[in-house]
């Protein structure tokens, strides 16, 4: 898992509604709300790395087409008591076969990153006053699982073991 350090960080947002300008050589890793994404995704050159902020309520399923020219996903958690981004996040790794950095932000707590690991996330932001170190912890605390996940889709008893 990748600790994203809110003070330092490699993806920029861009500000503004209207998103970024028509520009023949646009700027790598621009942090896009999904609004604007759709102003610019038509024109958008393609392989240049660009990442979108999706809220926990929206259908990844519309988004599906163009999963290959994203290279990284934020997924909202406004509440940490707020789960529906582990749906999303569990539908894009294993439906939608998504192979960029997925990332959890908002109120993500430490007790979330063994959860947040299984779904398919690969990247967090923890809340503020999180500890990386409590959260490193938390997801060596488990080293196996007895049922499956987007990783690993066998349960134990269907693995086989070699001794």
């Amino acid at each position: 898992m990748k600790f994203i350090d809110s003070h330092h960080p490699e993806w920029h947002r861009v500000v503004g509604e209207d998103g970024p300008k028509p520009d023949p050589d646009p700027a790598p890793n621009l942090l896009l709300t999904l609004e604007q994404w759709h102003a610019v995704r038509d024109h958008w050159p393609a392989g240049l790395p660009t990442g979108i902020e999706l809220s926990n309520d929206f259908d990844v399923e519309t988004l599906a087409a163009d999963l290959p020219r994203l290279s990284l996903i934020v997924l909202n958690f406004p509440k940490w008591v707020d789960g529906r981004a582990y749906s999303q996040a569990h539908l894009l790794r294993a439906r939608y076969r998504f192979a960029g950095e997925l990332r959890a932000a908002g109120e993500v707590l430490v007790d979330m990153l063994p959860l947040l690991a299984r779904t398919g996330f690969t990247a967090v932001q923890l809340r503020a006053g999180e500890s990386v170190e409590a959260a490193q912890r938390a997801l060596d605390f488990f080293p196996a699982h007895y049922q499956g996940d987007v990783d690993v889709t066998q349960p134990v008893f269907a693995r086989k073991v070699v001794a």
